[in-house]
């Protein structure tokens, strides 16, 4: 097994991307590299995608990304997030969790 640098801040960065941006549409209170706050969660996840999708481009080019079915796994998880993340807060947390104090 061959351990790559490049590989572990590849995928540091793009699991990095999912609590931050999460917890920013579901207006959870978390630090993040640009501080506390939805917006500043939300803008750290993007960051964080933007940095390992630039690094997992310049590595593996666009072909890559149809090589490496984890990286297409993940980014869809993401994606299903940006598509349903404020329908999850509004049935869930709004529904459930405002109504108990």
């Amino acid at each position: 097994m061959h351990f790559s640098f490049i590989d572990f801040i590849i995928g540091l960065t793009l699991i990095n991307t999912i609590p931050h941006f999460v917890l920013g549409i579901w207006k959870g209170r978390m630090f993040s590299g640009l501080g506390f706050g939805n917006r500043q969660n939300i803008l750290y996840g993007l960051l964080n995608l933007s940095i390992s999708l630039g690094l997992f481009l310049y590595t593996y080019g666009w072909e890559g990304l149809f090589d490496q079915g984890i990286y297409l796994g993940a980014l869809f998880v993401i994606f299903s997030y940006l598509a349903v993340g404020k329908l999850c807060y509004r049935y869930f947390h709004l529904k459930h969790f405002s109504k108990n104090p």
